[in-house]
């Protein structure tokens, strides 16, 4: 039985919420068609999923692939613990799942590694548009803020220490108040996932300070790959599932071809599971993608490092190693 300490830190980590009600019907038994529900929260890393999905590759494939949205990655892993899923897409924060994995070591298995680093754009620290800001080491003393959760905090925290601000300080704030909260002069400045940032410049409220900021001060340089994301099957689903693993598992990865080859205009699978829409489609950027088989040891490098932060920060009880997480056939 996991002590109570342990057991307040998951909590604080993963959260307390309800699932959405279609997550709360367990996975189907297995039929003529194997069934799999897939949850995803509403954001443009889960696009290889959503992709897939709306391109016919599940089907293609014989199989009954159910997306079950969520309000957000901790909500997926809370329902992947109890069972109620056999999956997450993409997004889902690489981070929470393995704190969930450590519940139960060997009840996860990563499939799909999305990332962000200087080329794949996803994260920044943004500031109003007509501040003096030049660099990030001059928001100390600032007022930062960054989206809720450990996850957010723990990197946010470590970005600034590493840029050169001395004891930062970090507020929660809900996604939906970041740009208001610049916007009013309540924050100084904030660490961003896209479209954030995209939203923020079409609205003339903020610009970019620093791109590609966890690959940069927390990874090390801004080229190294940041796994912030990753999908994943229970062990149990696996087994179960058979031999309809292999068939789940091209079909996704076919979904991930698609959206390298199509560029922005694989985009377009973004509506219906995320509230990116219109004009602004066309600009967010596109998350890197590596399938289990193309996970080589740099990227277990940087996982690892990415995970051993969280270590450090005693986010996590103890060390938790990459490589075992990893699908192998």
């Amino acid at each position: 039985m996991l002590d109570a300490r342990l057991m307040t830190r998951r909590r604080r980590f993963l959260g307390v919420a309800a699932a959405t009600g279609a997550a709360l019907a367990a996975p189907a038994i297995a039929q003529s068609r194997p069934k799999l529900q897939i949850g995803y929260w509403p954001i443009a890393g889960g696009l290889a999923f959503f992709a897939a999905v709306e391109r016919g590759f599940f089907r293609d494939a014989g199989l009954d692939v159910e997306a079950v949205r969520f309000a957000g990655p901790n909500q997926v892993v809370e329902a992947l613990i109890a069972g109620r899923i056999d999956g997450s897409a993409n997004g889902t924060a690489s981070t929470a799942l393995a704190l969930g994995d450590a519940q139960a070591p060997g009840m996860l298995k990563f499939y799909c590694m999305n990332y962000a680093n200087a080329t794949h754009v996803l994260d920044h620290v943004i500031v109003p548009r007509e501040s003096p800001i030049r660099a990030i080491r001059e928001l100390a003393g600032k007022r930062f803020a960054c989206g809720p959760g450990i996850n957010n905090v723990t990197l946010a925290r470590t970005v600034l220490e590493r840029a050169g601000v001395p004891d930062p300080k970090v507020t929660e704030l809900p996604l939906g108040q970041l740009l208001p909260s610049l916007a009013a002069g309540q924050i100084d400045a904030a660490y961003v996932l896209e479209p954030t940032a995209v939203i923020g410049r079409r609205q003339s409220i903020s610009r970019v300070l620093e791109t590609a900021v966890i690959s940069k001060y927390v990874l090390g340089d801004p080229q190294t790959p940041w796994h912030g994301g990753a999908a994943s099957l229970r062990a149990e689903s696996i087994r179960r599932l058979g031999p309809a693993v292999p068939k789940f598992l091209e079909a996704y990865g076919r979904g991930v071809d698609y959206v390298r080859k199509a560029g922005v205009e694989a985009n377009q699978y973004l509506k219906g599971y995320t509230a990116i829409e219109g004009d602004l489609i066309a600009e967010v950027p596109l998350s890197g993608y590596r399938m289990y088989h193309e996970f080589g040891a740099s990227d277990v490098a940087a996982m690892q490092r990415l995970f051993d932060l969280f270590s450090d920060r005693k986010v996590f009880e103890k060390r938790i190693e990459v490589k075992p997480l990893i699908y192998t056939a």
